[in-house]
């Protein structure tokens, strides 16, 4: 029996490496994910730690939990004021996008193996979700940013694929396991958990914050680990009453990330951090589990299924699901690239494993292939394919302040932090000249990564950082100022 103080020891080692190795290997534009896979993988029984692991229930909860926060964490930070006009092309791209994919591979793994096309759409439904992730990590890398609508929408289907694809999956393992099952009873489900999963979070978002915004803990530690047990609790009740709780705990975080609630600040950097946590947890676990002599035995299928899923597959899906909406050919080419696969593939191959599927282990083996050669080949292209499509911009300075406030439920006084663009209308101007609310104050001005204490004579320079107390009632109106 293993020590805990030897476990401890081993997972602070393989923490700090990956950690280690992501500061001084991302600028080569490898993606975090392939970097904590590979310390894994090295850690692992084939590689230099020599660590045996083939628990692939433990791996699965492991990938389940930190979806979980990842998720949370993704919706908290996601703006809806700008995802809210590609809610529809992002939805339509997660689901029907999900399983005209699924479908797709599927014929061809049907052709390949001369198989049943359940079996094959058993493969397509695991390899279906993307990991917008690990694109975006690459595209802060590159100083760039995507124009237009593109990044809330891959954001956005990043977000709630996962749960069709887990839904796809499950359903087709069933399907082999037990033939009698009929479309309906499926199609039952699936509205089911879709049905669920929007209640559960827009409801539990809603709880949350108000629940922050009205228990007044004695001790402000425990504002984080109250919000993460009542998360905990929206996605397992959402699970167990037979919703998608990974569907639910999104779109809670939008929903609480897009609310104005005490300790926020503090609260949005904990789950990020936690969020990155899991991350590498998810990744080295799953490093861990697999065998690199197995996946040489597929490397000529593994390469063929790569190139049908990212030439072929993914862009079907998305240029037919894209057929309604104004988006140009650049546009659609660009997101059918971004198509990348990540952790969530790796987890759904666990299930066949756990499951009794025949020729599980090779399931497992050609997913987690198909999933590097995915990180590998389309990672390291993103950021240079939206510089020769033109859809990248200069990465928006991150609006940052040393500021912590705490809102007053009382008197509904919040803090704001606004940049100012190089378009804004405020650029030259006094302070005394914006005609700001009376019951608002600027009270800092962030310049060139100085802290400027501001008078009415300051002038207003672009890139600015702006701290602003204003009443809530106010903020709208504020806005206007900088952005119209």
């Amino acid at each position: 029996m293993i020590s805990i103080d030897y476990l401890l020891l081993i997972a602070a080692i393989l923490l700090l490496l990956s950690i280690v190795s992501a500061k001084y290997l991302q600028n080569l534009g490898i993606p975090t994910l392939l970097l904590f896979i590979g310390v894994g993988i090295l850690a692992g029984s084939e590689g230099i730690g020599g660590i045996y692991f083939d628990d692939a229930k433990l791996a699965q909860s492991i990938g389940i939990i930190s979806l979980v926060f990842i998720l949370f964490s993704g919706g908290l930070e996601t703006e809806w004021r700008s995802s809210k006009s590609v809610v529809t092309p992002a939805f339509l791209l997660a689901s029907l996008g999900v399983i005209l994919t699924a479908a797709i591979v599927g014929l061809f793994v049907m052709w390949i193996f001369d198989t049943s096309f359940l079996w094959g759409f058993l493969v397509g439904s695991i390899i279906s979700s993307t990991d917008a992730a690990a694109v975006f990590s690459i595209l802060r890398i590159g100083n760039i940013n995507l124009k237009g609508r593109l990044k809330p929408l891959l954001e956005l289907e990043s977000g709630s694929n996962d749960p069709i694809a887990v839904f796809l999956t499950i359903s087709s393992i069933e399907l082999i396991l037990n033939p009698e099952m009929t479309f309906l009873s499926l199609l039952w489900a699936l509205l089911l958990q879709i049905s669920l999963g929007l209640l559960f979070g827009f409801g539990g978002g809603r709880i949350i914050v108000f629940l922050l915004n009205r228990l007044n803990f004695y001790y402000e530690g425990i504002y984080p680990i109250f919000a993460m047990a009542i998360a905990l609790l929206i996605y397992s009740s959402t699970a167990v009453i037979g919703g998608s709780g990974f569907l639910a705990i999104y779109i809670a975080g939008i929903i609480m990330g897009n609310m104005q609630f005490v300790h926020k600040r503090s609260l949005v950097r904990f789950f990020d951090g936690f969020a990155v946590l899991s991350q590498i947890s998810m990744f080295l676990t799953l490093g861990l589990l697999v065998f690199p002599s197995d996946l040489i035995k597929v490397t000529y299928l593994g390469l063929l299924l790569s190139f049908i899923l990212i030439f072929i597959a993914r862009p079907l899906g998305v240029f037919i699901t894209l057929i309604p909406f104004k988006f140009s050919f650049k546009e659609k080419l660009f997101t059918s690239w971004v198509g990348l696969r990540g952790a969530v593939p790796i987890i759904l191959a666990t299930f066949p494993l756990l499951m009794g599927i025949e020729n599980s282990r090779f399931i497992f083996d050609l997913v987690f292939f198909i999933v590097l050669t995915s990180v590998f080949v389309q990672g390291w292209s993103i950021r240079y394919l939206s510089k020769l499509l033109n859809l990248a911009e200069p990465m928006k300075k991150k609006v940052s302040s040393p500021i912590e406030f705490t809102a007053d439920n009382q008197n509904e006084t919040e803090l704001i932090e606004l940049f100012v663009p190089s378009n804004s209308s405020i650029i030259g101007k006094q302070i005394v000249e914006l005609n700001f609310p009376i019951n608002s104050r600027i009270i800092l001005v962030v310049r060139d990564e100085k802290n400027l204490v501001p008078n009415g004579g300051t002038i207003i320079e672009e890139g600015d950082i702006i701290s602003i107390l204003v009443e809530r009632k106010s903020r709208d109106t504020i806005q206007k100022i900088f952005y119209d």
